[in-house]
C-alpha cells in the first residue's frame, strides 16, 4: 500500500522527544483497514517513509484514533526539516 499526504512537523517532548508528522483520516482509515495483518503488536505499523529524496524505515504509532509518522533524525537531518515544516510523505506499508 502506498499512501501520498502532507502535513507539519510537530514535536512531542515525551520521555525521550520524538517528531512526528499525523496521518490524515482518509489514509488512517486505509491504514487501519490492513493493521490487523500488518501490525506486530500495540498497533505498530512497519513501514517506509520518502520525504523529499530520503527514505527511513519506521513503525507509524497509533495515537487518538489515527496514526503519526515518526520524523527519524536522519530525515531530519537529510532533508533539513524542523518543527512546523510542513512536509509531502509518501509512506509505503507491505500489505
Amino acid at each position: 500500500m502506498r499512501l501520498r499526504f502532507a502535513g507539519p512537523i510537530w514535536y512531542w517532548r515525551g520521555p525521550a522527544p520524538y517528531h512526528f508528522v499525523t496521518v490524515p483520516a482518509r489514509e488512517a482509515s486505509l491504514i487501519a483497514e490492513v493493521s490487523p495483518v500488518v501490525t506486530y503488536g500495540w498497533g505498530m505499523i512497519p513501514a517506509s517513509v520518502t520525504v523529499g529524496a530520503t527514505t527511513v524505515t519506521t513503525s507509524l504509532w497509533p495515537k487518538d484514533g489515527g496514526y503519526v509518522v515518526p520524523v527519524k533524525k536522519a530525515l531530519q537531518d537529510a532533508e533539513d526539516l524542523g518543527v512546523g515544516d510542513e512536509i509531502e510523505v509518501v509512506l509505503d506499508i507491505d500489505a
